[in-house]
Formats: structure tokens, C-alpha cells, sequence
């Protein structure tokens, strides 16, 4: 591999030539080097071509991904090839990781290795989700991402915990690695990382594809929310060294997923898997039977697997399940006493919450201040996941009035305590009131206390 140095400068493929400020990591592949091009910094992907199956395939793939361009704004995608150096090693640029994103690795570590450059010893920073809501709406995020690269006729063949950049604050997320992202049933020849590939590819009879996208992506989503392994249990780790054959084993011919209804000899071990089993108590059973059937009946079988959109739609719907109480509690409605049916109670402090029922979905929302309805919930069809069409408010004049903040572009009509109907244009709100009714999108969804 030709090593570059800093200062050295490389020619792009249509022009210009990126200069090398710095390195910023090296991977399987090659080194990520940071340079400058046309005055804006860039990562830079330098290959090791020994490490490739077939270098020309390989790049002739990245190219036409570059011609393709990214599936969204998630993707952290391939800009400009570099020319071949005269030994056949080449590369391309990419955007920048912003500073506000942090590696997945380092979410599930809970924190970041910062070097001091003057005494060069390395200290720990916490790395952890701000809140709840930013933490589903990364996952949100996710599915969503491997939704619109499927739709593409893409996968990514390589799903792991290296893939990932994701704002702890607010739930975005950007999808690196994307070079070997390929035409679906094309392959390069990448194997995958342990624990991350579906079974089939582990035993070696099967190559990724948007099948295997969706066993890794169940992996993905398990580990953020569990913070956990889902096939390392009890009987994973009875084998104090795990080898190319057990691993061979216990992720692919004999694999278990440690929650499986009908086999328990592989259930975490208390004092090892504390975070999985803290964390599986929290979520409401829907999300636990979706991992429960990606992991045993989809197992084996692909088709039984969960699609990203099911996904994501789920976990819409886990978000608007959400309760933060004034009393500094913020779970899920599931860890909320009910005293009626359209009503939440605090275990803790023993407030109350109202909820909101809409006329597209069976689930009420639970009320509270800083409580959202997002674009996504009122236009199943929309990619924006994040997008804020209405805040539950308290009024700046009159503490402890609560009203609904149309945040939207679009006026709603509303029903007023005087029985009329009232356009409620975007910037205003309308008081809560039993008997309140807000109709959405010209009508096409309502909600109502």
C-alpha cells in the first residue's frame, strides 16, 4: 500500500488535487486521511488494494454509486474519485463527520477516548443520549436509512457498529462506510464483522444481500436499545475462548437468541448481562415480539425477517409513547399506571395525563408539556421523521394553561368551547378543553380529547 504523508497532494479523477492535512484513522481497507479541496476539508479513503478481491470491480462500483448519488441526506456517500497512483492504489473523497456526531462504538461504550496533546494521556467523556426522544428517534433514523437504500435496490452487505455516526442530542444519524454498499446479489467479497452477520453468512451458505441488511440491522437496533448482544447469553459464555468454530456455533448453526419464548439454555447471566435484562423490562411488548420473531423465526428463515418500514413505523409509534413528568421521570406509557382508558398516572409522584386521540391510529398520545406531534404521525407517507407539526405549550400568561402549538406550515381547523370552528394558522395554538378537536392536512386526520 502506498502510504501518503501529510502535505502530500493527490489528483481527483475530473480535476484538481486534494491536499493531505492529517490522518484521521485506519481501518481493513486503508487509512482515512483528512485534506483540503477547492478550500473545504474532506475525509479521503485511501485504499490497500491487497486487501480487495478485485480492486478495478471494486472501484468501478464506487463510481457508479457516485454517479447514483446518495439515497439522502443519512448517508455520508462517495463524492469524487481519486486518479490511480502508478502502483493501482487509488481513493475518494467524502464529507466530513461533523463534530456533533458520535461514533456507535462509542455510544455503546458510553463514552469517548479524548488525547490531551500536550501530556498525550487519554481521558474518558461521556458519551449518552441526551434523552429518550432523541435516543428512539436514532433508531427511528436507522431503519429509515436502510429503507430508502433497499427502496435504491442496494445493501450495504457489511452491517456493524462501525457504521454508524449518530447526534446524541437529537437522534440524526449518518450512514459511513458506504464504499461497499452495492447493487443488490452483487458482492465484493466482504465477509461482515462477528455478531453482526446473519446466520446464513456465518455458515457460509449465502452472500449479503438486502436479507442479510435486515438480520444485521435487527442486530444494530437490539444493541442500542439493550445495550447488549442478542445471541450472548448463558450458553455463549460457557466457552471462556470464543473460536472461529464456536463462533461458527453460536451465531450461526447453533445460534440462540437469548430471549427465545420456546429455548432458555441461553439467557443472560445477571452480573454479566445486566443491561439487557434492565432494559427489556422497559419496552412494551410490541417492540420486544418484533426482536422475539427477527430472532427466531427470522432466524432461519429471511422472509419471517422484520422490513424497515414495519420498523419504523413501530418505533413511531414508541416515540409518541413517551412521558416526561414534571417530577424528572421519562419512560414509556407501558411504565405509567392507567387509571382509565384515556388516561396515564405517574408511580412516582401520582400526576395525571391526559391524552389525545387521533382518527388514524388506535394508540392516544399522552399530554404533557413539551409533548410533539410530528409531521410523520399525521403523513404516514413522508420521509421526514423529525419534522414538529404541533408542541404542547403552557401559556406565557396564565401558568398552568395548557394549549396546543401549531408548529406547522399549514393552518388547522379547530373546535373551539364556543362549538365553532376556527382556522388556527401556523405560529398560533388552541387552549386544551375537553371536547377539543383539531383537524389536520385539510381534514384527513383529526384528533380529539
Amino acid at each position: 500500500m502506498t502510504e501518503l504523508s501529510i502535505g502530500q497532494e493527490v489528483e481527483l479523477e475530473y480535476g484538481g488535487k486534494a491536499k493531505v492535512t492529517g490522518i484521521i484513522g485506519s481501518g481493513g481497507q486503508g487509512t482515512v486521511y483528512k485534506v483540503d479541496y477547492n478550500a473545504q476539508s474532506w475525509a479521503l479513503k485511501w485504499y490497500d488494494i491487497s486487501k480487495i478481491k478485485d480492486p478495478l470491480e471494486f472501484k468501478n462500483n464506487i463510481k457508479r454509486n457516485i454517479s447514483d448519488g446518495a439515497p439522502s441526506n443519512k448517508f455520508l456517500w462517495p463524492k469524487y474519485l481519486t486518479k490511480d497512483f502508478p502502483d493501482g492504489t487509488f481513493g475518494y473523497l467524502m464529507e466530513l463527520k461533523p463534530d456533533s456526531f458520535d461514533s456507535f462504538v462509542d455510544i455503546l461504550n458510553t463514552y469517548r477516548l479524548k488525547v490531551d496533546p500536550l501530556t498525550g494521556r487519554a481521558v474518558k467523556q461521556p458519551v449518552r443520549f441526551t434523552d429518550l426522544t432523541a435516543m428512539v428517534t436514532a433508531v427511528i433514523n436507522i431503519a429509515n436509512a436502510f429503507r430508502q437504500l433497499h427502496r435504491a435496490g442496494k445493501s450495504y452487505q457489511d452491517l456493524n457498529d462501525g457504521g454508524f455516526f449518530i447526534n446524541v442530542d437529537t437522534g440524526a444519524v449518518l450512514v459511513c462506510d458506504c464504499d461497499n454498499i452495492a447493487p443488490d446479489g452483487a458482492n465484493f467479497g466482504i465477509g461482515g464483522k462477528p455478531g453482526y452477520m446473519a446466520p446464513e453468512i456465518v455458515r457460509g451458505i449465502a452472500k449479503p444481500d438486502v436479507q442479510t441488511d435486515k438480520y444485521s440491522l435487527a442486530v444494530v437496533l437490539f444493541k442500542l436499545l439493550f445495550r447488549g448482544d442478542p445471541m450472548e447469553g448463558e450458553k455463549v459464555i460457557k466457552d471462556v475462548c470464543l473460536t472461529e468454530a464456536s463462533e461458527l456455533k453460536h451465531y450461526g448453526a447453533e445460534a440462540v437468541f437469548v430471549y427465545d419464548p420456546d429455548n432458555d439454555t441461553n439467557r443472560p447471566v445477571r452480573g454479566i448481562h445486566d443491561n439487557v435484562i434492565k432494559f427489556w423490562r422497559l419496552y412494551p411488548d410490541y417492540i420486544k415480539y418484533a426482536f422475539i420473531d427477527s430472532f427466531t423465526k427470522g432466524l432461519n428463515d429471511p422472509s419471517k425477517r422484520v422490513i424497515e418500514n414495519e420498523w419504523q413505523k413501530m418505533f413511531i409509534k414508541l416515540r409518541s409513547e413517551i412521558i416526561a413528568c414534571p417530577c424528572g421521570r421519562k419512560n414509556f406509557t407501558s411504565m405509567f399506571e392507567k387509571p382509565d382508558d384515556a388516561t396515564y398516572k405517574c408511580p412516582k409522584c401520582g400526576m395525571t395525563f391526559a391524552t389525545l386521540k387521533f382518527s388514524n391510529r388506535e394508540e392516544r398520545m399522552p399530554l404533557y408539556i413539551g409533548s410533539k406531534i410530528y409531521t410523520c404521525e399525521l403523513d404516514p407517507n413522508t420521509d421526514d421523521l423529525v419534522g414538529v407539526a404541533g408542541e404542547l405549550v403552557e401559556n406565557k400568561l396564565k401558568p398552568g394553561v395548557l394549549g396546543i402549538k401549531n408548529v406547522s406550515d399549514e393552518p388547522w381547523r379547530v373546535r373551539m368551547p364556543d362549538g365553532v370552528y376556527y382556522d388556527v394558522e401556523p405560529g398560533k395554538g388552541c387552549p386544551i378543553w375537553q371536547g377539543l378537536e383539531i383537524q389536520f392536512n385539510d381534514g384527513k386526520v383529526s384528533a380529539w380529547i
